[in-house]
């Protein structure tokens, strides 16, 4: 992200990220990844070197330990559109966060600026 250097842009900048900030539904932190894996019965294709089964599972962190969670078909879009926008609100987050650290580096040499000095 391209950050100005005027404060009134950065602040500008700001303002409207936080207004974006708003979660347009439920909000899920984790990472969903895709599983490739063989069922284990002998008369499956997959046991005999065919291709894997497919499945999907949550990844996320509880009292400090990493846990899956196993998602079922006919959650996957949902449980997928919750993950999105934790990451649309996270990125949102970040950028807040560089927006507001270059007004605080920003703040002595626009004070200075405003007394007339150079």
């Amino acid at each position: 992200m391209n950050v100005p250097s005027h404060p009134t842009q950065i602040r500008r900048m700001r303002d409207s990220r936080l207004k974006q900030l708003v979660p347009a539904g439920p909000v899920l932190a984790a990472n969903l990844t895709e599983v490739h894996k063989n069922c284990g019965q002998r008369s499956c294709a997959c046991y005999h070197g065919g291709p894997l089964h497919v499945a999907h599972h949550l990844s996320f962190t509880a009292k400090g330990r990493t846990r899956n969670v196993y998602v079922p078909q006919d959650l996957l879009e949902e449980v997928r559109t919750w993950v999105t926008e934790y990451q649309r609100i996270k990125t949102l987050i970040q950028e807040i966060t560089q927006l507001n650290v270059a007004l605080i580096r920003g703040h002595v040499a626009n004070k200075k600026r405003r007394k007339g000095r150079p």
